[in-house]
């Protein structure tokens, strides 16, 4: 049941008041309530080939989806983006892009976790939850595990054996507190940057000399790229860092677009493994014409603002530059700041998790300690949006392309959305607000 909140409570009592309901609601709900009305499971076999899986993704316009162990009958995992950056990275240090092309024919999804091991990448927990498991724990294992979406398992009484259900991820997860919680998330009114919620620019201090040494990063530790930063750049930084988008800024630091981890998969699909030479003005000629910009605030905006956002659009990060508050300290407005992504909102939610919670139960109103930044996770999406003190910005507009790249995304949403994890044709279906 959500707190009542007096009109006398401090502006900071009433937000840790609004936290603590907002937890609680979670413990009295399980996943079974975020599930759309109607919906489709796309569930990929683990011996399908790696082309076929990813002109399946595409075509029904989601970019992950569960895989399945025929010969065991059981889960396997999930099928990514990520996998195919890896792949990517794998032919440009071990083969040729003429290697690639040929063996993407004949290459099987369950030899995508020797690819990682060659690459010296952690491969992906398997993680899996039960669909009647709370969905405050369900946070907690996403927060753990640093995942951006959790696979929901049943097992089936007659055989035994399990049964691939849905997947959460954290925007459904986000969407559906914010539709359910719309008392508790008004009172969220604390800035962003006070919160802690983010990563914010915090370069090294330069020499004596004023020089920049080789490598210097003045947004460290924020990863960016410019117009003629080629695209297979990018794409390592994709792979080494475990981030699904980057910055693209000018000369003065001033965001004019965004890289993401499907404007790869739009050149791939087509076969195009050379066009990642190009630099990334070239390659943004192959984007869609829908793209819908990139979502920036400013780092004075609120997390109930912020919320409400994720309510109305289908947001996956926020890019964080110098306002009006700056811009009075010497600052240069639209100049990167930071980045805020559904894994630093959903962390500042839920909490400190490693630290139990034995202060939280004593208190109606905790204060939660700012949660650690983490600059090498980013999720996709970059929804435009007219809400109010989050602004959107599109900048260096691509010419129009034939095909649209599938937004990652969430299951449980309208049907006119493009979806997440081999989830479709979905629509909200919450719980009611308390």
């Amino acid at each position: 049941m959500s707190a009542t909140l007096s009109p006398s409570n401090s502006p900071r009592e009433s937000h840790d008041a609004a936290l603590y309901a907002i937890r609680n609601y979670l413990k009295g709900r399980t996943s079974y309530d975020t599930f759309p009305v109607s919906f489709r499971l796309i569930v990929l076999d683990s011996k399908l080939e790696v082309k076929k899986a990813l002109q399946c993704l595409l075509l029904n316009g989601v970019v992950s989806a569960p895989l399945w162990n025929s010969e065991r009958s059981c889960f396997a995992g999930m099928f990514t983006v990520s996998d195919i950056i890896h792949l990517i990275q794998y032919y440009y240090k071990c083969s040729s892009y003429d290697a690639a092309a040929a063996d993407v024919e004949t290459f099987r999804l369950e030899s995508l976790r020797d690819i990682e091991r060659q690459l010296g990448v952690d491969p992906p927990p398997l993680l899996r939850e039960h669909p009647s498991a709370s969905l405050y724990d369900a946070s907690k294992r996403l927060i753990q595990t640093h995942a951006r979406r959790l696979p929901l398992l049943d097992n089936d009484t007659e055989t035994g054996h399990e049964v691939i259900v849905s997947i959460l991820t954290q925007y459904r997860l986000l969407k559906f507190i914010s539709i359910n919680c719309p008392k508790d998330i008004q009172q969220l009114h604390l800035p962003l940057r006070k919160l802690g919620i983010g990563t914010y620019v915090n370069p090294p201090p330069l020499p004596p000399s004023g020089e920049r040494p080789e490598g210097y990063n003045p947004y460290h530790p924020i990863a960016t790229a410019t117009m003629n930063t080629p695209v297979f750049d990018v794409v390592h930084m994709f792979s080494e860092r475990g981030i699904s988008a980057v910055p693209i800024v000018d000369e003065d630091g001033i965001v004019v677009n965004l890289y993401e981890t499907v404007d790869v998969i739009t050149l791939v699909r087509l076969g195009a493994y050379q066009s990642l030479d190009l630099t990334i003005s070239e390659a943004l000629n192959q984007r869609s014409p829908d793209f819908p910009g990139v979502v920036i605030c400013t780092a004075s905006d609120s997390l109930g603002t912020l919320m409400q956002l994720i309510k109305k659009r289908r947001v996956h990060r926020l890019v964080v530059v110098e306002g009006e508050e700056e811009e009075r300290k010497g600052g240069k407005k639209g100049r990167l700041l930071g980045i805020i992504t559904l894994s630093d909102v959903l962390r500042y939610l839920i909490g400190d998790v490693s630290i139990g919670e034995a202060q939280l139960e004593h208190s109606v109103a905790p204060t939660d300690p700012a949660p650690t930044p983490d600059p090498a996770h980013v999720p996709t999406g970059a929804p435009a949006s007219s809400e109010p003190h989050v602004s959107v910005e599109t900048a260096a507009a691509a010419d129009p392309a034939p095909d649209a790249p599938a937004t990652e995304d969430v299951a449980a949403v309208p049907p006119e959305e493009k979806q997440e994890a081999g989830a479709t044709e979905g629509e909200v279906a919450p719980a009611p607000a308390e």
